[in-house]
């Protein structure tokens, strides 16, 4: 297999490069980025594999996929390029429907242009478990039959390249697959989420800042189990375990309040409860997602293998590690935005 991955320097893909590289029957792994806020080039900045290429570039310029497509004769692409923060989202939507529904259009024609000049490529579409919308407490997990409800703009974006991608499987018979994932965790991650952030903060002595009452509910998966069922997801559709247009969520049934986290990065980090600084809501803030996986265990054979207690303490550790990674991330306009974002609080 000749993989392109989109969005490679980002936290999910630079996760995702390094273990497709472990697969013995893939030749080459071009990843495609083009480094915004939250693209990193130290996140595959040690990866010396002679099967590796960086490309510099963006999914909306049609011309360079298709290049790529046919000079590096690609057979999969692995989109995870997206603009992936509600708050950002919330903001400003203009970046995320460039991005999240004309990226994924413009990926979407280069494949069907490669296919009618005999060159097959399969898709696999990394989504999120934000386009089922919000649970009641008492609500079962979501699986691949809810239907779409989304509620924030970054959701509705994604929902919109979900069906963008459907709808070229019915209509143009491209290869391939959805997968829809809970909230991720874990190194490289950049520090507008919630663990970085706070793990970041709490070193730092600074604010803690939580959004409402804390209580809101996500089911968290390390992202090491996400890259590998991304990853099984793709070699389900090349050996026909999955079929073409399907969708496939994992999760990790880790539903955890949001103050629970920052509780137990205060005791990993020595910080202080009093750092805690409860913030206005933000709007329309979802109160639980929770994300079944009984298809991706049955199917594919796959199963999150990372327990909670033991990835939140290593990624705490991975932050105290990697000063230098950190400082390169939190300055200038990141600090910026996380003062307007909390207010006074930070």
């Amino acid at each position: 297999m000749r993989i392109l991955v989109t969005g490679g320097c980002g936290f999910i893909g630079s996760h995702v490069v390094r273990q497709a590289l472990m697969i013995p029957n893939v030749e080459r792994v071009i990843n495609l980025d083009s480094l915004t806020y939250s693209g990193h080039p130290q996140n595959c900045s040690d990866i010396y594999d002679s099967r590796y290429y960086f490309i510099h570039g963006s999914i909306n310029d049609g011309s360079l996929l298709r290049e790529i497509f046919q000079t590096e004769q690609i057979s999969v692409v692995l989109h995870l390029a997206a603009e992936s923060h509600v708050d950002r989202s919330i903001n400003s939507v203009k970046p995320f429907v460039e991005t999240n529904i004309e990226g994924t259009r413009v990926i979407l024609e280069s494949i069907l242009e490669s296919k009618r000049l005999g060159q097959e490529i399969d898709l696999i579409h990394v989504s999120t478990d934000e386009v089922y919308g919000s649970l009641a407490p008492d609500d079962p997990s979501f699986t691949e039959q809810n239907p779409l409800n989304p509620r924030n703009p970054y959701a509705a974006t994604k929902a919109a390249s979900d069906m963008l991608v459907q709808a070229f499987v019915n209509t143009h018979e491209i290869s391939a697959v959805i997968t829809r994932c809970s909230n991720n965790y874990g190194p490289n991650q950049f520090p507008e989420k919630l663990i970085p952030l706070m793990t970041i903060n709490a070193m730092n002595g600074d604010n803690l800042p939580v959004y409402g009452d804390g209580k809101q509910i996500r089911d968290w998966i390390h992202v090491i189990d996400h890259s590998n069922g991304i990853l099984c997801a793709m070699l389900g559709l090349k050996m026909g375990r999955l079929s073409t247009g399907e969708v496939v969520n994992f999760g990790a049934s880790n539903e955890i309040e949001n103050i629970e986290i920052v509780q137990k990065i205060i005791q990993l980090t020595n910080a202080k409860e009093s750092q805690i600084k409860y913030v206005k809501d933000r709007p329309g803030h979802d109160r639980r997602y929770a994300m079944g996986f009984q298809k991706a265990k049955k199917i594919l054979g796959w199963s999150p293998e990372i327990e909670w207690d033991e990835g939140l303490a290593t990624t705490v550790e991975w932050y105290k590690e990697n000063s230098e990674w950190v400082e390169s991330i939190t300055s200038g306009k990141y600090r910026d935005w996380i003062k307007n974002q909390y207010g006074k609080t930070i």
